[in-house]
């Protein structure tokens, strides 16, 4: 096989594509590359179909390794682990738009890899995985009704950009990822940063245009390099077993799908099916259970189809473009920081809401560059009970991350700032009932949690499913069509369309669409983007009358405050080996963590604990300021004056002259070491030196009577000392002079006192 390669340019963002150097064995293999960003991609199919295998078994891998990054993996062990949620998350878009293009009957195992070998951090691989698999397919000899193309779309002031780095999709309002054929879109999925609806429809129009001149140049290679597709054998249904389906319940399948509940249409189905399959093995003992289900569920979705075209009813009797009954509580979890129960119709989530320190965060490898950290996360979880049934619970699925991926998207651009809201949070979807639409039942019951926590969204967020009825001609292309409002699980599983769009009242936040179809024209899904954003109003409204601001902070969620200090005081806030800030962190119960901008926050439990802490660290930063009161304790005293803590660390000089507004012989006779007093800041001089009045202060605080004890007391000493001739009488100014005098160790002429020296007092 030789080596062949075509490169695209999608504005200025090239992408090139390359086969027959590597994984020659596979059935198609293929290297994608955009910038230094490479993906190796190789499709196999087997040729011997499993006994009584009765579905299609296709799986797609895609796996990011450390080396494409230059990196070292993390843990423990020194090897890449389990699937990353970004790795199933691309294994999910890959997948979705190629299954319908495969032959019904087709139930061979199928398998796609990815491998992800380079990452240059500003190119992402998803898209580049996708249109590598499509390739891949083509190029090998596996039926296919291929190829599709794949983009990403960002909106920057204004203007759409293909294939945008990270560094753009920084001031992206959109992130979608579009897959398409030569003419219509297949697949779609992705957030906005409430994005009006033209808007959107214009993104995906210019997403189309790009993604037809990937889809040529997949052929032109498989044209070149392509091996002939293989003639398999399919699984179909025998005619002669659809007209026994039909004797024996053609006039009783619409009465059946038309129960008024789930559980009830899925008793009156289940009995018909029994009667189906009976007769039909009586007559076909050899017949596969593929063969009977296959007859069967043809049976239901000619019913279901036939109803809603004719009569423009579905199963449980609503009309094509009517909403299911809607419900919203709030505040049902007495310990939880915030809870919500939503339903529509049999559909049910709980919405559990948790706040936590923002260093709680969870922390990604991201090798493909990107987000590295999320401090808002959604985990849906899908119990076998929510649909009436058992089966093993433990690890999570491929479907329950990516339904919590897409409310997750959804409602993250409602939530707020981190300098205005520093939580980390994280909201847990428990779906108690289900028949349809769980994720968007989530998204609604996740915002209302939100809120009952106290968390201020900018808007409360809400999402909604479209689905799809489509009649063809004899060339397969659409000739009727019914959109259906609000779907349950059967029009999912009978329908052509399963379109979910989450939004506030401003615009679009979040989007993905499936289908049934080898493709959809935009003219038809701009309809439904439209009439979803409709229906959103009504169900924010039903949100809205359980709570529609953000409550009270829960009692039992932690306190969290931001402030900002000088970056030149952390240390003085940290102390040596961490002193100052254990000390604080002993003393008031709470947490902080100080960042090396300057942002210090603090957590609490208590609002008190927080409050103190808080009131520590300012006061260890704050600036002394000229003309303020401070109220602190006196740490010395000398024959000059007296020095007082004015802020943690930082103290400032009383001058004997400014202790009190009567003469003062003493230091002693107005303060003593220990005193909690008030003192006023008269002046700092240039070498940062801060000097006090005690005097000043008492005057502003009108307090000096409180001073009158002090002055008997202080003319009772000076009469003793003067009896006991200790001194006499000196002045303020004279302070040097004495300091000098007291010290016992030098006389006036500068000579040494030899008889004193043991008992000389240190210099100042």
């Amino acid at each position: 096989m030789s080596k062949e390669s075509i490169s695209v340019n999608l504005d200025g963002k090239e992408i090139t594509i390359e086969t027959g150097k590597m994984g020659r064995l596979a059935d198609g293999a293929c290297t994608v590359s955009c910038g230094e960003t490479v993906v190796m991609v190789t499709a196999v199919s087997q040729t011997k179909m499993r006994e009584g295998q009765n579905w299609f078994p296709m799986s797609v891998e895609y796996k990011e390794k450390a080396a494409a990054a230059g990196r070292f993996p993390g843990g423990y062990f020194k090897r890449e682990g389990r699937p990353t949620e970004k790795e199933i998350l691309t294994c999910r878009m890959t997948d979705r738009p190629l299954r319908p293009l495969f032959p019904k009957g087709y139930l061979y195992d199928t398998q796609i890899v990815a491998l992800l070998l380079s990452a240059d951090g500003e190119n992402d691989s998803d898209v580049l995985s996708m249109n590598g698999a499509s390739c891949a397919l083509c190029l090998s000899d596996i039926p296919f009704a291929g190829p599709i193309g794949a983009v990403r779309v960002g909106h920057v002031d204004g203007k759409f950009i293909v294939n945008p780095t990270h560094s753009e999709m920084e001031d992206s309002d959109l992130d979608l990822v579009y897959a398409g054929n030569e003419t219509e879109v297949v697949m779609i999925e992705g957030a906005a940063d409430e994005v009006p609806e033209d808007i959107f429809c214009e993104a995906l129009a210019f997403a189309q245009g790009h993604v037809t001149t990937l889809v040529q140049a997949q052929k032109d290679l498989a044209a070149r390099a392509g091996k002939p597709k293989r003639q398999a054998e399919l699984l179909e249904v025998k005619q002669e077993m659809l007209d026994i389906a039909y004797e024996i319940a053609g006039d009783r399948i619409e009465e059946a799908i038309y129960k008024p509940s789930k559980v009830e249409r899925g008793k009156a189905v289940d009995s018909l099916r029994k009667e189906v399959s009976e007769a039909i093995i009586e007559k076909y003992e050899d017949a596969s259970d593929f063969a009977i289900d296959q007859a069967f569920d043809f049976l239901q979705k000619k019913a279901f189809r036939k109803t809603i075209f004719d009569k423009g009813i579905r199963a449980d009797g609503r009309k094509i473009d009517e909403l299911r009954e809607l419900s919203a509580e709030v505040d049902l979890m007495p310990r939880a920081h915030g809870s919500a129960l939503f339903a529509r119709g049999e559909t049910q989530a709980l919405g559990l809401a948790t706040l936590a320190p923002a260093d709680e965060a969870q922390f990604l490898d991201a090798y493909t560059g990107g987000e590295e950290e999320k401090s808002f996360l959604l985990h849906y979880n899908f119990p076998p009970f929510s649909v009436g049934e058992t089966g093993r619970m433990g690890g999570l699925n491929r479907r329950e991350i990516g339904h919590g991926a897409l409310a997750e998207r959804s409602i993250k651009p409602s939530l707020p700032d981190a300098d205005d809201f520093p939580y980390a949070m994280r909201v847990t979807s428990e779906v108690m009932e289900s028949n349809g639409s769980t994720s968007m039942a989530s998204v609604c019951a996740g915002t209302m949690a939100l809120l009952d926590a106290g968390v201020p969204l900018k808007r409360p967020v809400a999402g909604i499913s479209v689905g799809l009825v489509t009649e063809s001609d004899e060339d397969g292309n659409i000739k009727d069509y019914k959109r259906l409002l609000d779907i349950i699980g059967s029009e999912d599983f009978f329908g052509d369309m399963d379109f979910k769009l989450c939004g506030t009242s401003a615009g679009v936040t979040g989007f993905q669409l499936d289908l049934k179809l080898t493709g959809l024209p935009l003219s038809i899904l701009n309809e439904a983007i439209h009439q979803a954003a409709e229906a959103r109003e009504k169900v924010l409204e039903v949100m809205a009358e359980a709570i529609a601001t953000p409550a009270e902070l829960s009692p039992h969620a932690p306190r969290i405050e931001s402030i900002k200090i000088n970056p030149d005081k952390i240390g003085n806030v940290i102390g040596p080996g961490g002193k100052i800030i254990k000390g604080i962190q002993a003393e008031t119960g709470a947490e902080i963590n100080i960042e090396d901008d300057g942002t210090v926050r603090i957590y609490a439990i208590k609002k008190d604990s927080l409050d103190r802490a808080k009131e520590m660290v300012e006061n260890i930063t704050a600036e002394i300021q000229i003309d303020k009161i401070y109220q602190g304790k006196v740490v010395s005293t000398t024959n000059f004056g007296a020095f007082m803590e004015v802020l943690p660390g930082q103290d400032g000089m009383i001058h004997i002259s400014e202790l009190s507004n009567f003469r003062v012989d003493r230091v002693e006779d107005v303060v003593n070491v220990g005193d909690v007093i008030y003192a006023k800041c008269i002046g700092i001089d240039d070498k940062g030196r801060v000097k006090m009045s005690r005097q000043a202060a008492m005057e502003e605080r009108g307090e000096q009577h409180l001073d009158d004890e002090l002055r008997e007391k202080a003319e009772k000493n000076r009469e003793k000392r003067q009896n006991d001739g200790d001194g006499g009488d000196w002045s303020p100014g004279d302070g040097e002079k004495r300091d000098r005098r007291s010290r016992g160790g030098r006389d006036r002429r500068g000579g040494r006192d030899r008889g004193n020296r043991g008992n000389r007092e240190r210099r100042d």
